[in-house]
């Protein structure tokens, strides 16, 4: 079976659960206690040399860091990773964008916000908003008459931008100055259904938060 190292409060490790759910493929679930520093000990570095969650072992026990990878792998033959070249290469496109407009923007903020780091990140805090504001933008423009990222079915691009940005509400951003973006939250949120819960990091008494 699959196991995912994971740690519960990571919507890292959320896009990894849905995808898993949505596919019902089992797994077993290894939870990684990063603010004591599990992630980083010598037997976790074997499975990710960047000491970072989530990680997916396979039945072999080799492992697949980064969660947009993941996705990838498990997608694999199904409809939320299309066989169409230019349409891979779409769903792509969109998951380099969430590692490098999203995740460290969004998630960033919305980790400092619900963690209590705001003040000590402050001299970064500006530029991450004004980042984050032409992130949702950009995302605004291009839902404008499309039902999904991609076209008229929600993939695993939709699944991973989702993931941060559905929250950018808890960090200060306004979803509804963005029409085309929250219709489109409905939409995945819909297609993906309950039983995905988004958990707080105060789960973890180590967090801060």
């Amino acid at each position: 079976m699959l196991t995912l190292h994971d740690y519960l409060p990571s919507q890292n490790g959320w896009k990894v659960r849905v995808l898993l759910g949505l596919l019902k493929i089992p797994y077993e679930t290894r939870i990684v206690s990063i603010f004591e520093g599990e992630s980083h000990t010598d037997a976790f570095h074997a499975l990710n040399p960047a000491g970072a969650v989530p990680v997916l072992q396979l039945e072999d026990a080799s492992a697949i860091a980064e969660s947009n990878a993941i996705l990838t792998y498990l997608a694999e033959g199904t409809p939320l990773l299309p066989a169409d070249r230019y349409r891979r290469a779409k769903i792509m496109q969109w998951l380099f964008f969430e590692q490098y407009n999203v995740e460290p923007v969004i998630g960033s903020l919305r980790f400092w916000t619900l963690t209590g780091r705001l003040e000590r990140n402050q001299a970064m805090v500006a530029g991450k908003r004004e980042a984050g504001a032409r992130t949702l933008a950009a995302l605004d423009r291009s839902l404008a008459g499309m039902p999904f990222l991609t076209g008229s079915d929600l993939t695993i691009a939709d699944i991973a931008i989702y993931a941060y940005s559905h929250r950018a509400g808890d960090c200060g951003f306004s979803p509804t100055d963005y029409p085309a973006f929250l219709a489109w939250t409905g939409r995945v949120r819909d297609a993906i259904g309950p039983g995905y819960p988004v958990h707080p990091y105060s789960i973890d008494p180590h967090s801060g938060g």
